[in-house]
């Protein structure tokens, strides 16, 4: 009996996991809370050569749009402040 309540507060446990994980890399405008961006945009920025950039432009979007895209690179559907945030040049300003 013992068992099954360890194992069942495991589970448990594991699901709230998964679900503060794809709240905060799934995407969606509003998604984020202030404070997750900078985990948000660490994983973001991870595989580029580029890194203090991409931090700097990601944390400042973020913090406007509170949705970061999921993964390293592309997937901005899933954020459409965060894709269509522009500069001046028209380029995009998020990456």
């Amino acid at each position: 009996m013992a068992n099954i309540v360890i194992l069942r507060s495991a589970f448990l446990l594991f699901l709230s996991m998964a679900f503060v994980i794809q709240i905060a890399y799934a995407g969606g405008e509003g998604s984020l809370r202030p404070e997750q961006c900078g985990s948000a945009c660490d994983h973001r920025c991870s595989a580029t050569q580029y890194k203090k950039a991409c931090l700097t432009y990601c944390n400042l979007c973020c913090n406007k749009c509170l949705c970061v895209p999921s993964g390293t690179y592309g997937h901005k559907e899933e954020c459409p402040c965060y894709n269509n945030w522009k500069t001046k040049k028209g380029t995009p300003k998020c990456p």
